[in-house]
């Protein structure tokens, strides 16, 4: 029988620590709905000391998602612990994952700790944490830079006390695969009581490896990935889940994979990824494996030629078992509501009749204008309608006076959610400069908050190419990230910057840096 590879999604943990990531309740539910139904075995909901919002979050997923284990982060202290399963004890299978460092430069520049002592801390966190549930996770922080025999001598200890998951993390990326490979096979030689744990590894990808150590550690016996859809994290990101659970299911040819298996619904990744992307704002690059634009897209004559012949050629997967469809024209301006909602629910979309009805009207203004309309266009204007769902300050009008000789301006309208309608003009060195000035004058938010990213994306291809715009603009330290979608890139430059200054209203706190 196959062995069963557990995937654990941190995404809405370690992947909203990218500096600008920070999402509300809301948007985290959609995101925890999406991995439920990529059939992940565990997701990380956040870390719940860290804030409110962070507590608040992972109760809502924890309350809401049923088919995953739900997992909250905590330190080895107490209080954490406590924190954790306050928000956790709703879920239908909950885990409390703790942590402390073990690395000598983490326990000497950071805990000020010895040995002994960081031993007997993590001891006490798993004895704590079993208290409330037998299902705990327990991480060594910086593992993969931690001297092998306290390594061992820690892990046992922490399976002794109570601990079902052990986790081995390459932190800062440090680690080559062999070397990671070979620290996991050490493992399971020298802890005499690893059989009555799951080993697990969390990957970072400061050096570009995590997805290889990742890999490399299921080889030799680790039995748990931990990962984020599309590489999200901290740094320079985490394990790409849809390169690691690909690689498991394409290359079961490699005798270490034979009788291995995850339990995800594939067709599901694509969906997932650019629903991530979408409330994120942050674009997956063309290249990308598995799920980037040009992840089956061929251009050289040569394996054109080829893959027409054979599709194995030069695929070595499907793109369909990845729920990559063609893009077809589906819908038109004829096309009705009722059409509309089937291939939303299709596209994996369950809107609100309000949502419905706006949305609806956003596709009918599109396909007067649009020859050709895509899944892409449609996901597009419904991601966009449904980012900006809890907004306080949404836009409404906007003109642009624009040329070779004369100074950009704009005329912008702006409804506020207590009921009030702003009107300013702004001139700038360009039209979108223009737009955005204008906004600073009706929102007082945008004063402080400077622009440090603006970038433009075309949804399909063609003159009338859907645009989707995303800002990331800093105020105090903090940083945020807005997208908005429109046939005109303007129109799609005002929504993304009232996009990210409605999230500097809601100051949210981000939450503490962990694992």
């Amino acid at each position: 029988m196959a062995e069963r590879v557990l995937v654990f999604d941190t995404t809405l943990r370690d992947g909203e620590q990218s500096p600008g990531a920070s999402m509300n309740i809301e948007e985290k539910l959609r995101i925890a709905r999406q991995l439920e139904r990529l059939r992940v075995d565990v997701i990380e909901a956040g870390f719940p000391i860290a804030s409110v919002g962070d507590f608040e979050s992972v109760r809502e997923v924890a309350q809401q998602v049923r088919e995953c284990c739900i997992a909250g982060l905590a330190r080895a202290r107490f209080a954490d612990i406590d924190r954790a399963w306050e928000a956790l004890s709703g879920a239908e299978n909950p885990r409390i994952h703790t942590f402390i460092a073990t690395s000598p430069i983490h326990r000497q520049h950071k805990l000020g700790m010895t040995q002994d002592q960081v031993v007997e801390a993590a001891v006490a966190a798993v004895r704590r944490a079993v208290r409330y549930t037998s299902n705990v996770e327990w991480s060594a922080e910086d593992a993969g830079r931690t001297e092998l025999d306290f390594l061992c001598r820690i892990v046992t200890a922490v399976i002794d006390a109570g601990a079902k998951t052990v986790n081995i993390p390459d932190t800062v990326g440090y680690t080559m695969p062999e070397e990671f490979g070979a620290r996991i096979a050490y493992l399971v030689q020298h802890v005499d009581n690893i059989h009555k744990a799951v080993i697990s590894v969390h990957c970072h990808n400061d050096l570009g490896l995590a997805v290889a150590n990742s890999l490399a550690a299921v080889a030799n016996g680790a039995r748990q990935v931990e990962c984020t859809i599309n590489g999200l994290g901290e740094r320079a990101g985490n394990a790409s889940l849809e390169e690691v659970v690909m690689a498991l299911r394409t290359r079961r040819d490699y005798l270490p994979f034979q009788n291995l298996e995850t339990r995800v619904e594939t067709t599901e990744i694509i969906r997932t990824s650019r629903l991530v992307s979408t409330i994120t704002g942050f674009p997956v690059q063309p290249n990308k494996a598995i799920v980037g634009a040009n992840a089956f897209a061929h251009e050289s004559g040569i394996h054109q030629d080829g893959v027409l012949k054979e599709v194995t050629t030069y695929e070595i997967m499907t793109p369909e078992s990845v729920g990559l469809a063609t893009n077809r024209m589906v819908l038109g301006k004829h096309s009705g509501r009722h059409a509309f909602k089937e291939r939303l629910r299709e596209l994996g979309y369950e809107l609100e009749d309000e949502q419905l009805d706006r949305a609806f009207r956003r596709f009918k203004g599109l396909a007067d204008m649009k020859q050709e309309l895509l899944d892409a266009d449609i996901q597009a204007l419904v991601d966009d309608e449904v980012i900006r769902e809890d907004d306080y300050y949404h836009l409404g009008r906007l003109h642009v006076a624009s040329g070779t000789q004369d100074t950009p301006v704009a005329a912008v309208t702006i409804h506020v959610g207590d009921g009030k309608i702003l009107h300013a003009t702004g001139s700038g060195v360009g039209p979108i400069d223009a737009v955005f000035q204008a906004i600073h004058k009706l929102i007082p938010e945008a004063g402080a908050a400077r622009l440090n990213l603006y970038q433009v994306s075309a949804v399909t291809g063609g003159m009338d190419a859907q645009a989707v715009v995303t800002v990331r603009l800093e105020q105090g330290g903090r940083l945020v990230q807005g997208q908005g979608a429109d046939n005109d890139v303007i129109v799609a430059s005002a929504r993304a910057f009232i996009n990210a200054l409605n999230k500097l209203v809601r100051r949210e706190n981000t939450p503490r840096k962990g694992v």
